[in-house]
């Protein structure tokens, strides 16, 4: 019985694939999300029983929604496809969902070794964290690649941001929309390839582009 559809956007992580995948909890499906490989990311997802889904638009917000799109269980969990967290830890950000105490779960990194979050990226993210505490008044830290919520829920929301600012907007939207917001630590390690985000200050640029023109648009909280 698939109790949890777990959404893996990819581009290129035929490295990582087989340890992500072979550490699914029972009970929890992978929908892998092949944003433009050129490896054979696909193929071994297939291998190891993911479902595969292709989504030719570019972007994280194209194959997270894709992922979303394709899932069919009552509750969604989000996660990297690089093996830098280890879904052996997804129940940690599903069970208050599934247990009725949270409606969204997010997982605040915690670097497990030296390297697993690189410093600009770590950076980026503190000032990113500051400015979400004062549009929504909760205490978050971290808006990482770990999170849970239920189905039918998240996509009422009609999310519409298709790059970088995707895990931000269902936040925003999700708190505008009166949810419980919990955030729990999950253990962060070193990457198996290269990062197409936070490990580039490229395209950690493009992602603080992409969610500070989301938090613009926010009023500032009332409380603190």
């Amino acid at each position: 019985m698939i109790r949890v559809d777990v959404v893996l956007p990819c581009l290129n992580e035929a490295g990582a694939l087989p340890w992500v995948l072979d550490r699914l909890p029972e009970g929890y499906r992978a929908i892998v999300v092949d944003n433009g490989s050129t490896d054979d990311s696909a193929a071994v997802a297939r291998a190891h029983g993911a479902l595969v889904v292709t989504e030719p638009r570019r972007g994280f917000g194209s194959a997270a929604h894709a992922g979303l799109l394709a899932a069919t269980a009552g509750i969604v969990a989000f996660c990297d496809a690089d093996a830098s967290m280890d879904p052996a830890d997804l129940p940690s950000v599903v069970d208050p969902v599934e247990g009725g105490s949270a409606d969204l779960v997010l997982g605040r990194r915690r670097p497990t070794a030296r390297g697993a979050w690189p410093l600009h990226a770590r950076l980026a993210n503190r000032s990113l964290a500051l400015l979400m505490r004062r549009a929504t008044g909760l205490p978050l830290h971290d808006l990482g690649p770990m999170r849970a919520v239920r189905r039918e829920a998240m996509l009422a929301l009609d999310l519409q941001d298709r790059r970088s600012g995707y895990p931000l907007e269902l936040l925003l939207r999700g708190h505008a929309a009166g949810w419980r917001v919990l955030e729990v630590d999950t253990p962060y390690s070193p990457r198996i390839g290269r990062s197409k985000v936070t490990g580039t200050l490229r395209g950690t640029l493009t992602a603080i582009g992409d969610m500070s023109r989301l938090l613009a648009e926010q009023p500032r909280a009332t409380k603190t």
